[in-house]
């Protein structure tokens, strides 16, 4: 059954960047291992260990559709037309991109129609939401069914915070499912409702 699933790397004191949008803190473990494994689209491979290889490998082949907001597509330039996941983009804007290159939905009226939006295309496999004001929102909105956390072992003191302006709180979780990396700790929590 297809689930709205939040997957981030985040440290120890809960930021997923740094102040400038920086992240190379928290990708190391993309590349400190021995096990290949290819992302969807050619320009990206990773090398991780044998223990978060299939971690990896499950969240980039269960996504159908990956909903993110404006800020992180530009950021991201669209990664060029295709996310790692290889998932169809659905983005969350008050400016459509009118000559954007490459396929993707532009949605202007909201998280909740994004989303909907993003199952549409998914069918039966997972949509994956990016970027912590589209996460937040769909928290909000009771559309969050799973957070995946890659819990990086270093204190960045400032950034980007995951979870800062909770509108519904408290937010309780599942016990989490836990695999050990290589200066990574994976956690997997199902949202209680």
């Amino acid at each position: 059954m297809s689930k709205v699933v939040a997957h981030m790397s985040m440290s120890l004191d809960g930021f997923i960047a740094d102040p400038d949008d920086g992240c190379d803190e928290l990708f190391g473990w993309y590349r400190n291992g021995e096990v290949e494994v290819r992302s969807h689209d050619p320009r990206w491979t990773f090398h991780v260990t044998s223990a978060s290889a299939p971690w990896l490998r499950g969240a980039l082949d269960r996504a159908g559709a990956l909903v993110c907001g404006r800020r992180l597509f530009d950021h991201t330039h669209g990664w060029g037309g295709n996310h790692p996941s290889g998932a169809p983009l659905v983005v969350v804007t008050h400016r459509p991109v009118e000559d954007w290159p490459h396929p993707v939905t532009f949605v202007t009226d909201g998280v909740p129609s994004a989303v909907a939006r993003a199952r549409a295309i998914a069918g039966t496999a997972d949509v994956a939401l990016g970027g912590t004001t589209i996460v937040q929102q769909a928290l909000d909105a009771g559309l969050l069914d799973e957070i995946q956390v890659n819990l990086i072992p270093v204190l960045l003191g400032e950034g980007i915070p995951f979870f800062p302006n909770l509108t519904r709180k408290p937010v309780r979780l599942s016990d989490p499912a836990v695999i050990e990396g290589r200066q990574v700790t994976h956690l997997r929590y199902q949202v209680l409702r």
